[in-house]
């Protein structure tokens, strides 16, 4: 479905922003699929509706969603049902009995489950090669006490955005792009395109994740001067690179091979939507040591704490652009 009813000239297709209408409890920029760039939640009958339309600029009120058999015109009010078809439909089929079947049998497990081999000891075998499960490095090398508060100090910034970053930009749960640091990771541990899977899939496997964050094609990066994509400028050297590379890949000692810290600069609303872990996680895994914005979603400014990444704000009235920050600057916490 389109947003907007355009001819198909080449002018006008460059300008056509694809719309979807989904009938979940998110709608950020490409939910649905990476090049939606305009998302609306509906109830389901109306998601049907609106595919029958093939369009989203349209007044049910007033407008046909399609013709009939017979060339006339059929309205929304036509195939819309009353409440007493809705409630006859539910006491024939929403029944006691499928409730009861389920829930007498729930703690007697499943014949499939139950036959599964598992090993006797209480602690997880990590298998190396696995692509799904990975052991995480957040309790490698860890001791009983606290390492204490390290200074942030001559930071270089990693990203820098506008308003309204969200868990989604930050740590997109969708399809591996062929292109990705992720699918290069893949490849090299012999995963075929077809089983790429999606970011939700193997969120097990932190190797994936870290290369999956900031990995959104719509992310808009200052830094890049409105490209937008899954990638940035390296400050040292003035190369654009995928973020993952930027921040990882030792090639010429990047941020984190060269122990150098990184921050974030945002604007308002940073974090909003799911309260995805990896959004905070793969920051941290990228060597982020704070972000800096206007304002945060309340809970993903705990996960960042949760995760000894700082969340910093500007004071009332100021963000990058009155302070006329480029994200070239050094930044000291």
């Amino acid at each position: 479905m389109v947003a907007q009813r355009v001819l198909e000239t080449p002018e006008n297709l460059i300008n056509i922003i694809a719309a979807s209408v989904l009938s979940g409890n998110r709608n950020f920029e490409g939910r649905v699929h990476p090049l939606t760039r305009a998302n609306y939640l509906a109830s389901p009958p109306l998601v049907v509706a609106y595919a029958l339309a093939g369009t989203v600029d349209i007044d049910f009120y007033e407008e046909p969603i399609g013709k009939g058999k017979n060339g006339i015109n059929v309205y929304l009010k036509d195939i819309w049902p009353s409440n007493e078809e809705v409630s006859e439909a539910r006491q024939t089929y929403v029944l006691p009995e499928m409730f009861k079947s389920v829930y007498e049998a729930i703690t007697k497990g499943n014949p499939m489950w139950d036959k599964l081999s598992f090993p006797g000891s209480i602690l997880y075998s990590w298998d190396p090669n696995s692509t799904y499960i990975h052991e995480p490095p957040y309790f490698k090398n860890m001791t009983m006490e606290p390492p204490g508060l390290r200074k942030i100090k001559d930071c270089y910034c990693l990203l820098m955005f506008g308003d309204g970053v969200t868990t989604d930009h930050i740590s997109p749960p969708g399809s591996i792009h062929k292109d990705s640091p992720a699918a290069k990771y893949l490849l090299e541990h012999g995963v075929d395109h077809k089983n790429f899977n999606s970011y939700g899939s193997r969120r097990g496997n932190d190797q994936v994740m870290v290369r999956g964050t900031f990995a959104n094609i719509r992310l808009a990066n200052k830094l890049l001067n409105g490209e937008v994509g899954p990638k940035t400028v390296h400050i040292p050297t003035g190369e654009k690179l995928t973020v993952y590379d930027a921040a990882m890949v030792s090639i010429i000692e990047r941020y984190k091979e060269a122990n150098q810290d990184t921050i974030i600069l945002a604007g308002a609303d940073y974090g909003t939507g799911s309260s995805r872990d990896w959004a905070a996680k793969g920051p941290l895994l990228l060597g982020v040591k704070a972000v800096i914005a206007k304002s945060f979603e309340r809970i993903h400014r705990s996960n960042l704490v949760g995760m000894g990444i700082v969340p910093l704000c500007f004071k009332p009235g100021d963000d990058a652009e009155t302070l006329q920050l480029t994200g070239h600057e050094r930044f000291t916490v």
